[in-house]
């Protein structure tokens, strides 16, 4: 079988947590993950924006580093990011060729306790594609949680946890301290631990780790002083730290929600700075205002109409993308609006149908989608009377509904529903 293949075909297995798979595969690669540095991030929402900032800022510092993210809008090569590009197609296959190998030794000689995972194999490629590309720090994105997450089988040198929310909640329970012990699972002996705002339970919960595993908790809510505003529909930041003071800076991602992961970015920058890896002010600039992180209040212009499409995926994210959509004065808005089974569906559309004077409900690509009629009847459910609601199935049929009823459409929910909209709109 084609390797990349391979890879795909192990997404019906789903989801499965600890990590004694991935150690036994690390180590019969002659465990690759030991041969750079590395920061791993974790979060509710914004680790996505952190990492990319972190990455950004240290490729315009000069450092060979990389960044390994999830779930990809539309291709594998997305993940996969050195020196702030894409591995290409051969270095994907190749490095995916080296972990089928390894896959189907293991489980020939009975080494494996179980087939491992799509999010098992991909973390071991990153691995493996960051060796063989002699990369000095990768950042790592927690892919969920962070305890028993794929990549938490890393020894990092810092870890960051952006914020912590009720997410997932059937895999990391449903109380904000149960979630934080989950995430708090990435805080490894010694290192420091950089924080966004946290819950107070949460941030209890946290604090209890690090002291337990003797590493230093920064806060950069008690730390960090972050002022920020819009300027021609573009936030724009002054961060001060313990260690640098930036003024003025215009961030690449938009929305002021990203001021806070901005901080968090530069917190974690000036630990590595301590740690002796190089990263000026300047560096630093560059890096917030040029990190790409696609799919996150991205705006297009197509048939007539302003689009703007965003993967709100939980109640917090979605309270963030109502506070930037009254900020535009968008106020009346054609939502398109699709996602999992497993999500917390009415609390999303609790904060976007006031919002909205049409709700299109469709269907990402896959069987975890919620299907439209079942979106729509909980959108019915919430009763807002503003909102009309359709159910249109086919997604790209979807948009081309919303475009017909009014000029300003949103897209929101699922990544995987963000994704394919984004191709279509590209």
């Amino acid at each position: 079988m084609d390797p990349i293949e391979f890879l795909l075909s192990l997404e019906v297995l789903g989801m499965k947590f600890g990590l004694e798979n991935m150690r036994r595969l690390c180590g019969a690669l002659g465990h690759p993950e030991q041969h750079f540095r590395s920061v791993i991030v974790a979060g509710t929402n914004g680790k996505g924006s952190a990492t990319a900032m972190l990455s950004a800022s240290l490729h315009a510092a000069g450092h060979r580093g990389a960044r390994y993210t999830s779930p990809h809008l539309t291709r594998l090569e997305e993940r996969f990011v050195i020196e702030e590009s894409e591995v290409d197609r051969v270095a994907l296959r190749s490095a995916a060729a080296a972990i089928q190998q390894a896959v189907e030794r293991l489980l020939q000689h009975g080494d494996l306790e179980a087939p491992p995972t799509f999010f098992e194999c991909t973390t071991a490629v990153a691995f493996e594609i960051f060796r063989r590309a002699g990369v000095d720090l990768a950042i790592l994105e927690v892919g969920l949680g962070g305890r028993l997450d794929a990549t938490n089988v890393v020894s990092p040198v810092a870890a960051a946890i952006t914020s912590i929310g009720l997410d997932h909640q059937a895999q990391l329970g449903s109380t904000l301290a149960g979630v934080a012990r989950e995430k708090a699972g990435v805080i490894k002996p010694g290192i420091p631990v950089v924080c966004g705002p946290l819950p107070a339970e949460a941030d209890d919960v946290v604090a209890q780790v690090c002291r337990e595993q003797g590493a230093r908790q920064v806060a950069v809510e008690r730390l960090v002083r972050v002022e920020a505003a819009l300027q021609e529909g573009r936030t724009v930041v002054s961060i001060e730290t313990p260690h640098r003071r930036l003024t003025g800076v215009p961030l690449a991602l938009t929305g002021r929600h990203q001021a806070q992961n901005a901080a968090v970015a530069v917190a974690v920058l000036d630990e590595l700075d301590q740690l002796g890896i190089e990263i000026r002010d300047e560096a630093i600039v560059t890096g917030l205002s040029t990190a790409r992180w696609p799919g996150r209040l991205e705006r297009f212009h197509w048939r007539g109409c302003d689009v703007l499409l965003d993967a709100a995926h939980n109640p917090a994210g979605a309270r963030v993308l109502a506070a930037y959509l009254r900020e535009l004065g968008w106020t009346d808005v054609t939502l398109v609006f699709g996602a999992m089974r497993d999500k917390d569906v009415r609390g999303m559309l609790a904060e976007l149908l006031p919002m909205c004077s049409l709700l299109v409900c469709t269907a990402a690509p896959g069987e975890r989608a919620l299907p439209p009629t079942e979106l729509a009847a909980v959108a019915g459910e919430l009763g807002v009377a503003s909102a009309r609601v359709e159910a249109v199935p086919d997604a790209e049929r979807a948009l081309v509904r919303a475009c017909e009823e009014g000029n300003r459409v949103l897209a929101a929910g699922s990544i995987f529903l963000i994704g394919p909209l984004r191709d279509i709109l590209r």
